[in-house]
Order: structure tokens, then sequence, then C-alpha cells
């Protein structure tokens, strides 16, 4: 057994141990070299629009001129995208990566509070919005350093069809809100004003902030995790050793589910199978489960990707079950953990094993995959994929051996640089041996796979998105009529985990009514209160810290 990295010898034959992080320099050379491999392929569709490598290639182009000479933006500015999943985003991030900008890829459903953080935070010049949520932009952009608007609609790039449904849209389902953004230009716009322009030749380095992608890491407020175009092409390198001979280049169809602003889709999905010169079939709407059963029905995919509840939703779904599978070769969850009930129930209807699969915000994502001939699901979130170094380490840094309970830390060419602007966080999480400490606890058996057991900190993970207790405690705690409150996690069906919040009245008026309403206001869905309990006072530790496991593993009190 290798003693190193044991989980080398759990390795497919096909699978290096290591990859070579410098074949390419930039996230740009990955997508010209598709773009010259496959340029009259399909390299994204919608709503059955699809657009070439070579389409993709002149838009995001076109796209990059308009930054670069009609914003005369410097490179490294910020260019931050509020899309949903639609033709629009994928030409929004290469046109940003061309013009050797940073993409900050924001949450369509932000509030209007976590809207301004976020823009406030990353010094965002640009922001790129659908028009359904233009007035939540028009609220707070006075109080950021935005300098130009560019809006877009869902059928803008859908020619004909577009049209209709813009006006469905926007007159019969009344979906877009009025709004008013004086000097707001539209995606068309942009596009056209770029096309008169020729691009310069940009010289972009491997550790140039490619994405500043939001998480609140392990606790706290959101903060940009640096990932660089290095860390992404380690990561698209990493997937493509990993998933190496089961990938039919040119012919993949992969379904592209969670939206692209999650890091999971962006890279698992977006980059690695653009370097395949495959095709990525975008679900705007992948809630609405019997439309999504539709989009399935029409595309012959080979490939899927979600979180537990994604999965878990198709699967009952009417029709999901009738669905042609004999073409799918990889179903691949992560985001949050795959129950085993979910994955088995996946694997009688579709005769698919739902791999899991294990990475953060902060690495790029992947960490840990588990191999693709494996029979049947098996609770682990895999072994460290190529490049990869994972151990397990107590309280005071020792590394525990194998079977042992403690922190996973991680170390690789796809963990981030840092968090923007906030050198002490960073240091709170990647420790001076450049290991980056998760937060999750786990064990490693005896051939190599990680298992994730617990959860260091008290993160709630909601359908595959981090949600932290402080954020949303301070929000309630705002309220006039809360004297104490404390956010935890609960088990829910739908979401894997519920925010419940145990909240100590000032107000005695005060009703779980009140407080859903106020944090429909301040908070996005996923981050809402699913459970509201009412005590007369919260569990403290003898220096006055609340206790909230013991608010998690404690009946409800009346």
């Amino acid at each position: 057994m290798s003693t190193n990295r044991p989980w080398l010898d759990s390795y497919s034959p096909s699978v290096p141990h290591d990859i070579d992080i410098s074949e390419f320099p930039s996230i740009v050379s990955v997508l010209d070299q598709a773009i010259q491999m496959y340029a009259d392929r399909p390299a994204f569709s919608n709503f059955g629009k699809e657009l070439s490598y070579r389409e993709i290639d002149k838009l995001s182009t076109d796209f990059a001129n308009y930054l670069i000479h009609e914003l005369k933006l410097k490179k490294g500015e910020r260019v931050a995208i509020m899309l949903p999943n639609i033709l629009q985003y994928p030409v929004a991030i290469f046109g940003v990566l061309r013009a050797g900008m940073t993409v900050v890829n924001t949450n369509p459903l932000y509030t209007e509070r976590e809207l301004k953080h976020q823009l406030e935070d990353s010094g965002a010049s640009v922001l790129v919005v659908l028009e359904n949520f233009a007035t939540t932009a028009q609220q707070i952009l006075a109080e950021t350093k935005v300098k130009q608007v560019v809006v877009t609609s869902i059928g803008e790039m859908l020619g004909a069809k577009g049209l209709l449904m813009n006006f469905v849209l926007r007159h019969v389902k009344q979906a877009v809100p009025s709004y008013d953004l004086p000097g707001a230009i539209s995606f068309s716009q942009a596009l056209a004003k770029g096309r008169n322009h020729t691009l310069p030749n940009i010289t972009i380095q491997a550790d140039e902030i490619a994405f500043l992608q939001y998480t609140g890491g392990t606790t706290g407020v959101a903060k940009g995790a640096m990932l660089s175009h290095s860390n992404l092409v380690a990561n698209m390198q990493q997937a493509s050793a990993w998933l190496g001979e089961n990938i039919n280049e040119g012919k993949e169809i992969i379904i592209t589910a969670l939206p692209l602003y999650h890091i999971f889709a962006l890279t698992a999905n977006c980059l690695v199978f653009m370097k395949f010169g495959g095709l990525n079939y975008l679900i705007t709407n992948p809630r609405d489960m019997p439309g999504f059963v539709k989009e399935l029905r029409k595309s012959k995919f080979t490939a899927i990707t979600g979180v537990n509840t994604l999965f878990n939703g198709l699967l009952n779904t009417p029709g999901f079950a009738e669905l042609d599978f004999s073409r799918v070769r990889l179903a691949l969850g992560g985001g949050m953990a795959v129950q085993k009930a979910v994955a088995d129930k996946w694997k009688k209807a579709t005769g698919i094993t739902l791999l899991e699969a294990y990475g953060l915000t902060e690495t790029s994502p992947a960490c840990c995959m588990n191999p693709l001939d494996l029979k049947d699901f098996n609770g682990a979130i895999g072994l460290p994929i190529s490049s990869t170094y994972c151990c397990v380490k107590d309280d005071d840094g020792n590394t525990m051996p194998e079977g042992e309970i403690g922190e996973l830390c991680v170390k690789g060419p796809q963990v981030m640089q840092g968090y923007w602007q906030r050198p002490d966080e960073t240091a709170k999480v990647i420790d001076a041996e450049g290991w980056l400490h998760t937060g999750d606890i786990a064990k490693m058996d005896d051939k190599g796979f990680f298992y994730i057991v617990d959860r260091k900190k008290d993160m709630i993970l909601v359908s595959g998105f981090n949600v932290f207790p402080n954020e949303i405690e301070d929000v309630v705690a705002s309220m006039p009529g809360v004297l104490e409150v404390a956010a935890v996690g609960i088990h829910d069906e739908k979401s894997g985990e519920a925010v419940k919040l145990v909240v100590v009245k000032k107000d005695p008026a005060l009703t779980a009514a009140d407080i859903k309403a106020f944090c429909k206001e301040e908070l996005t869905g996923y981050k809402q209160p699913k459970v509201i309990e009412f005590r007369t006072e919260l569990p403290k530790t003898n220096v006055g810290k609340i206790l909230r496991r013991e608010l998690r593993d404690s009946p409800k009190q009346e």
C-alpha cells in the first residue's frame, strides 16, 4: 500500500496520480482549444435554441470588446453576473474572462441587502442582470461602485420564440416588476457595440483571479473566494483525468440544472464538459419538475449532475421513470450529502449508480470523488482526486490515523488563493502548511475512501446551499420585538436541512408570521426559516455563548 497517499491503490488504472497544471495557462486557453476542435458543434442549449462553439467564441469576444473599448474597463476589474441558466450566462462569463477581468457570480434571488453586500465587497464595476430582478438592483445601486448595468431577458437570445416568451412573462404572468435604471442597456446592445471593435492581445497569468465566488466559508458573512485561472484549470484537469475513458469527446450532452452561479455547475458542467466539446443543456427553472422532465424527454443526455434534493424531486415526478436512460453514463451528486434511499431509488429507476462527490467553493470545487465504475452507493464522498492530498486532523493539528474521526483538511492546486480582502479570515481556514480546514468532520478507511461524519461548524445546508446562522441571527435580531435569537438546522425531507429559529420575545405581541414576513424581505428563499419556536430563554455556556447544538437536539418547547 502507498504510504503517503493510500487512496492511490484504489484508483482506476486509467486515472493518473497527478495532473499537469501547466498544460493550459488560463481558462481562456482551454476555451480556445475547444473552439478550435469543436467549432461547429453545439456548446449550449436552452429552450430549444443552440449556440455552437464558434458562436460562443464570437459572442463572448463581442462582450469582451464592449467591456474593454466601450466601458474602458481595466484588466482585473470585477463584473457581476446575476442570471439564471440562460444562454447569456456563458457568453458573459467567457466575455469577462477573455477581457482579463474577474467574474462575480451573483444569485438572482438575492435580497437588496445581500446584493448590496456582494457588490460593495467585490467593488464590481458592471452588473449584468435579468430584468425580472432589476428592481432589486435599482434599490441599492447608488450605494455601490457599479458604473454600468446590462439588463437582459429570458428570451433575448431565443429569436422569435423569445419574443413570445418575453411577452408572456411580462404581461401575462407579470413576472417582471417595473424598474427604472437610467443608462442601462440591453445585452444585445452591449454585444452590438462590442462588434465594432477588435479584441486586443491580452495575456492572462495563471495566478490572476478568474472568479470571486462568494461563500460564507465555514462561518459568518459571505466572503469572496479568490479562484485563480490556475485553480479552475487544475480542477478541470483533475475532473478530466477522473472521467478519462468514460468521456466520448464532442458527443456528450450534460444536463445543467444547478445554477451556473453555483461552483459545482460552473466547474463540473460548464467548464469541464466545454473542454471535451460537450453540450451543456441549460435548465432555467428546475423547480418546475414536470417541465424539467419534459426537457429531459427532448434531450439525448449522457450525463447529469445535481444535489440530493434535485434527484429526489425527479424520482417523485410523474413521467421520469419512463425516460430513456440508455445513453446515460454519469449521474453525479454533490453540494450536499446524497442520501442512500435516494441513491437506491435512482439506481432502480435508471440503472445508473448515483455517484457522490465532495467539494467546496474554496476548492474550485472538487476534492474527492467516487470511482466511476462503482457498482452501488457506498456512503463515502470518494477518494481524493489526482494531485490532491486529504487528511483528518484533531483540534491540535495532529494528523489522525485511518478510522479515527477529525476535521477534513485538503491541499492541492485547486485550493483558493484566499478570501478577497480578508487575510484574517483566510488565516482561519488555511494553515501555515497550506492545508485548507474544511469545517467538516470526517474519517478515512483503509482503502483511502473518506466519509463525512458531521460538520464542525454550525453551517446549515439547504438544498446544497450554505446558510450561516450568524447572518440569519443578525437579520432577525434587528427586529424591534426580538430579544434573542438562535438559528439552527433541522432535518427536512425536501431540502435535506431547513432553518429553524428559536426566539426570545421582547414584545409579547410578536408572532411567527411577523418574523417570517420580515425574513422574506431580508433573506433569499433558501435562507428563510421554516420553523419558528418561541422560548423564554436560550441555553448558553457559562460565558454566554448560545448552545446551538442543544437547540438542535432538544425537543420543541412551548
